[in-house]
């Protein structure tokens, strides 16, 4: 049963929340600030934390910041009444994997949480050794300390980058389409002319080996098998 963390100061929002994925199965506990919210998630094993922005003692983004910092690897679902593209850009790149803005329909939450949650491991069953650690060719991931090292040096991969390294360290020889990437890295609509992913996978590409990820003409990318 996966356990996840509602970050809400708002009592009505977070009893209706709380109600809501209680009756699909799930487990899970509130956090009213952004200091209970960080103490909880470092000392408990949550599967997931859903995060509002406007907490009372420290902004959310600065929770993300600190929980990031600090090796946290968890899911985690901005819910929000910041509607402005600048706060979903800062958010999503500071290290959060999907934005949900208020007023919102709880049937689309709760899709985006199940989303989430298929695509890591639940809490307690963390790899630990070697399982931690995803290679291709030259390069590796190591999936709690967020490093990520190509021939022995390291190198950094901002939040986003590294998400979707790990989609395609995970899937290795498998053709991902740009939709299948847009749905597990940014986890919410782009306009179908969007070239995000192409951005992004170039940007990989200068930093772990041009030859890493090969395109796939009319489909999207794929990870070189070693």
């Amino acid at each position: 049963m996966h356990k996840i963390l509602i970050t809400e100061d708002e009592p009505r929002i977070a009893s209706f929340i709380k109600k809501g994925l209680n009756a699909h199965g799930f487990t899970t506990e509130v956090a009213i600030t952004a200091q209970q919210a960080i103490a909880q998630t470092l000392e408990a094993s949550f599967d997931l934390l859903i995060l509002d922005l406007g907490l009372p003692d420290k902004d959310g983004l600065q929770v993300i910041e600190e929980l990031r910092g600090q090796g946290a690897t968890l899911p985690i679902i901005i819910l929000t009444a910041r509607d402005d593209i600048h706060d979903k850009v800062t958010g999503l790149e500071g290290g959060a994997d999907d934005y949900v803005t208020k007023p919102f329909r709880f049937e689309e939450l709760l899709a985006r949480v199940r989303v989430r949650l298929r695509q890591a491991p639940a809490a307690g069953s963390a790899a630990t050794g070697n399982d931690q650690m995803l290679w291709a060719s030259n390069v590796s991931l190591d999936l709690l300390t967020r490093r990520v090292q190509v021939s022995g040096e390291i190198v950094d991969l901002p939040a986003r980058e590294f998400t979707l390294a790990e989609t395609f360290f995970r899937h290795p020889g498998q053709v991902l389409s740009r939709e299948q990437l847009l749905d597990r890295v940014w986890g919410y609509d782009y306009s179908p002319g969007s070239n995000i992913v192409d951005v992004y996978v170039g940007y990989l590409r200068k930093k772990l080996g041009a030859d890493l990820i090969e395109t796939v003409r009319g489909i999207g990318y794929r990870l070189r098998q070693s």
